[in-house]
Parts: structure tokens; C-alpha cells; sequence
């Protein structure tokens, strides 16, 4: 069963967490200095945030977890006839995990991420930035992770056209 994912960037992180572990009446299943992630079954989420420099406060990404390869070979199929630009990250290493993903943007330019975790890391992320942010500038709308440098926000008027394809 897939699980959606929900991804915001703040600027306390002890302050966001107490906010968050108050209002789903559960501690973070994983908390490191600059990052912290809910595993919730009610609602099935997985809940991240973080304090990236350079990243303003907000809503980061949004996402589906796949729970195996069979469901993220689904979930990409289903986005590969969405007829927008895709970026695929295989072994990437984001928020302190080791996962397959893809990343696309919808009309809005709302990133969205499509990933199957199978391990853990000790780094928020690292590997995959270069192939990101090649794509995303080939494609201008496609989005990154991890790393502040590697998003590309194009200004309203340049994500309307390009992000009109």
C-alpha cells in the first residue's frame, strides 16, 4: 500500500517538531540535527521536515512512497503518461535514506516525488545532484532534492511557458 508524502522546509526544527509531534500525537520515528520524519498510519503518511539553507519555509514536495518495486514501477508508468518532463534518480541518497525516485512538476510546478526506500544513510544527501540538476535544466520544471543549489524555481512567467508543454 502506497503512502503519501509530505515534505516541509522550516526554520526551528525543535520548534516544528514539538508542533508536529503535538498534532499527530506521536514522536518522529527518525530526528537528526536538521531533519525530522513521521512514519503515520492515521493518516498512512510519512511526514518530513527540514532546515535547508537557502530554502524558504513551506511546503517542500509532495510525494507517494512505494512500498516495493512493483508498486514504484506502477506509480511510474502512471507519471510517464503525464506527459511532463521526469527526472529519474536511481541509488539516490535524500534525506538520510537510500531510495529509487523519480521527480516531476505538475502544471503548477508543485514538485512532486515518487520514491521506494530500501536503506538508510548517514548524510542528507549526496550522488544523484548532478544528474538532477542536469535534467531539471534541460527540463526547467523538473525538481531536485536535497541540496538548496540543485532546485530550480523558474519565475511565474518562465514557468508558464515552459511548464506549459
Amino acid at each position: 500500500m502506497k503512502r503519501l508524502h509530505v515534505h516541509v522546509s522550516v526554520d526551528d526544527l525543535a520548534q516544528s517538531t514539538r508542533f508536529y509531534s503535538t498534532l499527530f500525537a506521536a514522536e518522529p520515528t527518525v530526528v537528526k540535527d536538521d531533519y525530522a520524519k513521521w512514519m503515520l498510519e492515521d493518516p498512512r503518511v510519512n511526514f518530513a521536515i527540514s532546515t535547508r539553507p537557502g530554502r524558504p519555509a513551506g511546503i517542500s514536495h509532495l510525494g507517494i512512497q512505494a512500498e516495493d518495486e512493483s508498486e514504484l514501477a506502477e506509480v511510474f508508468d502512471r507519471l510517464s503518461r503525464a506527459e511532463r518532463p521526469i527526472v529519474e534518480a536511481k541509488n539516490a541518497t535524500c534525506c538520510y535514506a537510500k531510495s529509487d525516485k523519480q521527480w516531476i512538476a505538475d502544471p503548477q510546478g508543485v514538485p512532486w516525488e515518487t520514491f521506494y526506500t530500501y536503506g538508510e544513510s548517514t548524510v542528507y544527501g549526496e550522488g544523484s545532484l548532478a544528474k538532477l540538476k542536469e535534467v531539471s535544466e534541460t527540463a526547467c520544471c523538473a525538481p531536485s532534492c536535497c541540496e538548496p543549489e540543485a532546485i530550480q524555481t523558474p519565475e511565474p512567467a518562465a514557468a508558464a511557458s515552459c511548464c506549459a508543454r
